[in-house]
């Protein structure tokens, strides 16, 4: 069977109310599908992507030789089988991958947004995303899933639109963004603003695309020690140094080094550094408890049956955080969920890598 790849945009015009009273008008929202809709549109399920993913989670671009973000997981014969559901990706409002964010052209002025744009939260990507499902005429979904960004939009979607989902999986994710997290994004954040080539928003994205932006190549550098752990770099690069390097040259490399080096300015040229500092402020401002009285209150909404799974050595979003949500749902009384801790020495970012830990528990929840 064919992976049927669509990629399509959607144009809205009624104003999109956001959490923080602003609205945003129009709006764009490109999304991606594979497989085929059923006559009863029973058969869909919804993927959330993270930081810097898209709607491109599946799949090889004909003029590509890079495969969507979940290849490995969506697909014909796969854990979410192309062959049996029709998978819906959207890349979220605030993102650069073609929804509106906040280098896209303000109406009706023809200039880009920059810091005009509003500051989008978690909330406010989960219901531009309905809203996109409403004029697709699609009301319920078979399941929700999503890793890190990509689970706390399953998890809102699981409060906010209870209703909407069957079964909703969240992996590498947390109820409410911590200390810890939020001091990365600091270290990424800090690192834009202060490069003089991010000319205080006013860059060129152009000139950013052709030769990167070295302070956003910096602050990815510390995202990646915490996409990471420990053991997942000591087994990767162990202290392996660069061999074309001396090494009492004063810049001679360590593996890990360059592997930084190459992960962080190669990242520069092709994410939207306005995007990033938006998206940041999303994930740090992510609370599932806000706009009630405690997190066991939001979670007393949830009807879908939710899965949770954490990866034993994640250093970004800890195990014991997803621990912390099953052990909330269970104080509660609530009975539609599990909790699942993958013995994983990878990281965080084992949930786009390991996905043989992990797939045929996926597969096991959509099969009932």
């Amino acid at each position: 069977m064919s992976l049927n790849l669509q990629t399509h945009t959607e144009h809205f015009t009624n104003p999109l109310y956001l959490e923080s009273g602003r609205i945003l008008e129009p709006y764009d929202i490109t999304y991606e599908t594979y497989g085929t809709l059923n006559d009863a549109k029973s058969n869909v399920i919804v993927i959330c992507h993270a930081l810097t993913g898209s709607h491109h989670a599946a799949g090889v671009y004909e003029d590509d030789n890079k495969s969507g973000w979940w290849d490995g997981l969506i697909g014909s014969g796969k854990a979410i089988d192309t062959d049996k559901y029709f998978v819906i990706c959207s890349n979220v409002i605030g993102s650069c991958f073609g929804s509106t964010g906040p280098m896209s052209m303000q109406h009706p002025h023809h200039q880009e947004y920059r810091y005009k744009f509003p500051v989008v939260s978690i909330k406010d990507m989960v219901k531009a995303q309905r809203i996109l499902f409403d004029r697709l005429d699609i009301h319920r979904v078979e399941a929700i899933v999503g890793g890190s960004m990509g689970g706390m939009q399953a998890l809102q979607f699981a409060i906010h639109y209870p209703n909407f989902a069957n079964k909703i999986i969240s992996l590498a994710a947390t109820h409410a963004t911590q200390a810890w997290a939020i001091a990365f994004n600091k270290v990424a954040q800090e690192s834009i603003l202060k490069d003089p080539d991010f000319k205080q928003g006013y860059y060129d994205p152009e000139v950013i695309k052709e030769q990167g932006l070295s302070g956003m190549a910096v602050g990815r550098m510390a995202g990646h020690i915490s996409f990471l752990s420990p053991e997942s770099m000591r087994e990767k690069f162990a202290r392996e140094y660069k061999l074309t390097d001396g090494l009492y040259e004063l810049f001679g490399k360590f593996q890990v080094e360059s592997y930084l080096e190459y992960n962080g300015y190669n990242f520069s040229k092709w994410f939207d550094p306005l995007t990033y500092l938006y998206i940041t402020k999303a994930i740090n401002i992510y609370d599932l408890a806000r706009g009630f009285d405690s997190l066991g209150e939001a979670l007393k909404r949830v009807t879908a049956n939710l899965h949770l799974i954490s990866f034993k050595n994640d250093v970004l979003f800890k195990n014991f955080e997803m621990q912390e949500l099953a052990q909330e749902l269970t104080s509660i009384g609530n009975t539609n969920h599990t909790y699942i801790d993958i013995d994983s020495d990878y990281g965080h970012d084992a949930f786009l890598v390991e996905l043989d830990k992990f797939d045929t528990y996926i597969k096991d929840i959509l099969n009932g």
